[in-house]
C-alpha cells in the first residue's frame, strides 16, 4: 500500500473480536481511519464503544482479528514482537489516566527512562529533561518523587515523558479522567500549545468535554465503528 509521508496512522477495515465463554464480542467492527502528522484528534464514544480497543490495535498493543494497520509508514503485522516493542518505544508516547510514573524514581529519572532504553547519552538526556520541564511549567522539579506532586503535576510529568523522545505519535487514553476541571483545562491548553509549536501528533481517547472542545478533529465511535467526525479550526 502506498503511504503518504504525512500519514502517521492508516487503518484499513480493522476488526477486533474477543471470545467470552461461548460468545464472540465484536469490539471493533471495520474501522477505516487515517491520522496525519500534526493532528490534535479526539476519539469519543460511550463506554463499550471500542475506543480503548481501537487505540490498542492502532499502536500494536493488540492484534486485529482482520484488517491492516500502518504506523509511521510500517505495517505492524510484518514485525516480530521484539521489533514491534522497539518500534513502539521509538515512535509512540503513551499518556494514561493513572499517570504510570515509577514511584522510586525522581521526576528527571522518570522522564529520561525511555531515552536510557534508546541509548541517548547522559548529557543529552539531561538537556532534554531541562527543556521539557520548562515547557511543562515544572522547572526545579527534577529531584522530586511522584508522591511529592499533585495529580496535575504527575500528569504533566507523564506528558513530558511521552514527548521528550519526539515520537511520531502521542497517544492519550482518558488523560484527564483523574483530574478536576480546572487542572484538566490547564493541562489540555499546555498540550494544545505544544502541538501547535512542535507539530507533534496527539490522539486522545476520551469522553471529557474539555478534550472534545479543544480537539481540531473529533471522531465519533459507536458500537466499534467510526460513524462520523467533526473538524474544527
Amino acid at each position: 500500500m502506498e503511504q503518504c509521508s504525512n500519514q502517521v496512522i492508516v487503518a484499513k477495515n480493522v476488526k477486533k473480536n474477543y471470545q467470552q465463554d461461548s460468545i464472540v464480542v465484536e469490539a471493533v467492527r471495520g474501522v477505516n481511519l487515517t491520522i496525519e502528522k500534526g493532528e490534535f484528534t479526539a476519539i469519543v464514544g460511550p463506554s463499550g464503544s471500542g475506543k480503548t480497543t481501537l487505540l490498542n490495535v492502532l499502536t500494536g498493543l493488540d492484534t486485529p482479528t482482520e484488517g491492516e494497520v500502518w504506523l509511521n509508514g510500517r505495517l505492524l503485522s510484518e514485525m516480530s514482537q521484539r521489533e514491534l516493542c522497539d518500534f513502539r518505544r521509538d515512535n509512540v508516547g503513551f499518556v494514561f489516566q493513572a499517570y504510570n510514573l515509577i514511584p522510586v524514581l525522581t521526576v528527571e529519572e522518570n522522564i529520561e527512562y525511555v531515552m536510557m532504553l534508546q541509548g541517548v547519552s547522559k548529557n543529552e538526556r539531561h538537556r532534554r529533561v531541562v527543556d521539557i520541564l520548562k515547557q511543562m511549567g515544572l522547572e526545579g522539579y527534577h529531584n522530586r518523587f511522584p508522591t511529592q506532586l499533585s495529580g496535575g503535576q504527575q500528569q504533566r510529568v507523564a506528558i513530558a515523558r511521552a514527548m521528550v523522545t519526539k515520537p511520531a505519535l502521542i497517544l492519550a487514553d482518558e488523560p484527564t479522567a483523574n483530574l478536576d476541571s480546572k487542572t484538566s483545562r490547564a493541562l489540555l491548553d499546555i498540550m494544545r500549545k505544544l502541538n501547535e509549536e512542535t507539530n507533534m501528533t496527539f490522539v486522545f481517547s476520551t469522553h471529557d468535554p474539555h478534550v472534545v472542545d479543544r480537539a481540531r478533529r473529533v471522531i465519533i465511535l459507536e458500537d466499534g465503528v467510526n460513524v462520523r467526525e467533526e473538524t474544527r479550526n
